[in-house]
Formats: C-alpha cells, sequence, structure tokens
C-alpha cells in the first residue's frame, strides 16, 4: 500500500490540489484570496494568483494527515517565517491564522478533516483520498520506484 510518505511532497501535493480544483462545490477560494499575505513575515502576495488556494489547502491537508492531532497554532508554526526587520536581527513570526483556519474548515466540510480532542485528525475518507493519489502519483513516475 502506497502512503504519503512514499512519494516526494510536491508531486502529492500538485496532485491533491489538482483534485480539490475539480471539487468547485466545497474548495473555492475567498473573496479576499486575492488581497492576502500568508503571514506577517511575507512581504507580498502569493505569486501564483490563481491556484495558491490549491496548493496550500492540499499542503495543510498533507500536514494533518503526516502530524495529526495537530491545532491550528502548530500549523501555523510550520508555515511561518523568518521577518526581515531591516538593521534588527531577523525574528521568527508564526503564518496567517485566517487562511489555515478557512483552509480546515473547507476540508472538514469535504469530509476529509475531522476534529477531535487533541486537534483536527484525518478521517477515514481523507486517508483513502490521500493514499489514492500518492498511488496515483507513483504510477505515473518510474522513477518513483526507489521511494
Amino acid at each position: 500500500m502506497v502512503t504519503a510518505q512514499m512519494v516526494p511532497s510536491k508531486l502529492l501535493i500538485e496532485a491533491i490540489s489538482e483534485e480539490l480544483r475539480s471539487n468547485d462545490k466545497v474548495f473555492k477560494p475567498p473573496e479576499w484570496a486575492d488581497f492576502v499575505k500568508l503571514g506577517v513575515a511575507q512581504e507580498n502576495a502569493p505569486e501564483q494568483r490563481k491556484d495558491w488556494w490549491f496548493i496550500r489547502v492540499a499542503s495543510i491537508l498533507r500536514k494533518i494527515y503526516l502530524h495529526g492531532p495537530i491545532g491550528v497554532i502548530h500549523i501555523r508554526k510550520m508555515y511561518g517565517g523568518r521577518k526581515n526587520r531591516g538593521s534588527k536581527p531577523e525574528k521568527t513570526f508564526k503564518g496567517s491564522g485566517a487562511v489555515i483556519r478557512h483552509a480546515i474548515h473547507q476540508l472538514e466540510k469535504g469530509g476529509y478533516v475531522s476534529l477531535s480532542t487533541n486537534g483536527r485528525i484525518v478521517t477515514p475518507t481523507g486517508r483513502s483520498f490521500v493514499d489514492s493519489m500518492a498511488y496515483k502519483v507513483k504510477q505515473e513516475l518510474p522513477e518513483l520506484s526507489e521511494y
């Protein structure tokens, strides 16, 4: 059985985001997605204007799959970064909580993630979805046989 650990993360996230994009009833960018930065440490909005939302939702689903049960605060730490503060030393800041919360709410509405007592976990439907995407990625590229 192929799992998310057996394929490269970039290829898996791209495959999941393509599948999420096709489900436009549940997964759609919010109205403010064109204007938002992804954290305090970021200087600009995301460069991939059209599909950055689906990539972030797919990445959050993979993070919950690998590290769940996990809360929003820990996911914010994962998506944080170092802010350039001019002549002062750089400092680490967390990522945007609103983006993460909105993505998790969409994943919950889609049935891929649920709330437990310790944080968010992947449901059996979500686990089979991620595993099927990992299997599809592994089948498409023969050089992944070593993973």
